[in-house]
């Protein structure tokens, strides 16, 4: 269970003061009568996944470990931030397993586009293109590039190679998949992309990554009931949501997620699409930004320290680190580091989070909530994502603003759909 410190956070007011508000938002998200109530599938899909699809994406991962050397995961968005965030946060960023996932269908950048094709240019590759509707304008320039490379590469065989994550009935992705034969996984019709991870849009690329996914389900189902009490003394992603509240109520219009491991990176950039593209709506919202320290605190820490007080700070600390090191003592130590020898390294990057806490609230004013996970695990991973889910569900209602749509998406397809000649 997430663990959530906010005796740091200074609030001004008390978090029990919201706890009738709380409950009527709670009982509208479980009825469904909330705002956005149409894509709130994520709150028992640890329940009602579709056992046979698991067994499928368990079946297909092993083909692909078997005959590919390159993964190839073409989506954006949610269609890809989840499942990267997962993969190296869960087998770190120098794995070195087989097959390599790389994304694409994230970026217009020809340049990234052209060097990804030549380095697959003489692999074993195979492709999974997620898109609900087809049309999302990135992911079909990528993927048309795709599909021409393979079929070119494999012949009849490259149908046996594409998979397709999509809608179960429409769309132009599900036709063109139906009509080629590709191996189709659904993506729920009550579950929004940013929430999609823990559906196939996420288990596949996690399962083909060699990662437990089963274990991913477990940590997700074991969240519903450890952040299922509409009791704020019993629920920390509800306490959590309010304290984002309360902040914002004081002047503070930034959060800034701050972590202590460099493949947590994507971990973060996941957490700013949950908490920006769902609260960011009707002029208001609490802008999601990112550190990971202590590299971060070199180059952003000043800021933070001493600028404008804008913000205030959500730390996520993991307990236990994947692997640890002991700082090795030097005989002549001309470094003068000696005084470390025989020390942790992972001891000494949370005293380095300890001092940093200490520096910001105590010196520089600066708002914290400490949020601690046990481990990067898989099941810590599925776990988180229901604490987060909770957390945003909660915040962004009790804004009164739909926490499940993006109506800022569909302006920007517009204008970009006109200004390249689409009819």
């Amino acid at each position: 269970m997430i663990q959530l410190d906010l005796q740091h956070a200074h609030l001004k007011e008390d978090v029990k003061a919201y706890q009738e508000q709380v409950n009527q938002i709670d009982e509208s998200l479980r009825m469904k009568t909330c705002k956005g109530n149409d894509f709130i599938g994520w709150m028992t899909w640890a329940d009602d996944y579709d056992k046979g699809e698991f067994a499928r994406i368990k079946t297909c991962a092993q083909k692909i470990q078997n005959d590919s050397d390159v993964f190839v995961v073409c989506g954006i968005g949610g269609s890809y931030l989840g499942a990267r965030a997962a993969i190296e946060m869960i087998n770190g960023l120098y794995a070195q397993k087989k097959p390599e996932i790389i994304f694409m269908g994230n970026t217009f950048s020809s340049s990234y586009i052209a060097q990804v094709m030549d380095y697959i240019k003489d692999k074993e590759v195979s492709v999974n293109v997620i898109s609900k509707s087809g049309t999302t304008t990135e992911t079909s320039i990528a993927f048309r590039i795709l599909k021409q490379f393979m079929e070119g590469k494999y012949g009849e065989d490259a149908k046996k190679r594409i998979y397709a994550t999509t809608d179960k009935a429409r769309g132009t992705l599900k036709a063109l998949a139906d009509k080629e034969g590709y191996e189709t996984f659904v993506i729920p019709d009550d579950i929004g992309g940013r929430f999609s991870v823990i559906t196939p849009v996420g288990l596949l690329p996690i399962a083909v990554a060699g990662i437990d996914i089963d274990e991913i389900m477990k940590g997700l189902h074991d969240g519903m009931g450890e952040y299922g009490d509409a009791d704020l003394d019993k629920n920390p992603a509800y306490r959590y949501a309010v304290a984002r509240r309360i902040l914002q109520n004081e002047g503070y219009d930034v959060e800034l997620f701050v972590n202590y491991e460099m493949q947590m990176q994507m971990i973060a950039e996941w957490w700013k699409q949950l908490f920006g593209e769902s609260e960011g709506k009707d002029g208001k919202g609490i802008l999601p930004d990112s550190v990971c320290n202590s590299t971060d605190l070199h180059s952003l820490g000043q800021f933070v320290q001493d600028g404008k007080k804008i913000l205030f700070e959500t730390n996520l600390y993991v307990e236990k680190p994947m692997i640890d090191l002991t700082f090795p003592s030097d005989d002549e130590n001309l470094d003068n580091m000696n005084y470390l020898a025989g020390k942790s390294i992972d001891w000494v990057n949370k005293m380095a989070a300890k001092g940093t806490l200490q520096a910001h609230e105590e010196t520089g004013g600066v708002p914290n909530i400490i949020i601690t996970m046990p481990d990067m695990s898989a099941y810590s991973f599925g776990n988180m994502c229901m604490f987060y889910f909770k957390a945003i569900a909660m915040t962004t209602l009790m804004n009164d603003s739909n926490p499940f749509n993006q109506p800022g998406v569909e302006v920007y397809k517009k204008n970009m759909f006109k200004l390249l000649g689409k009819e």
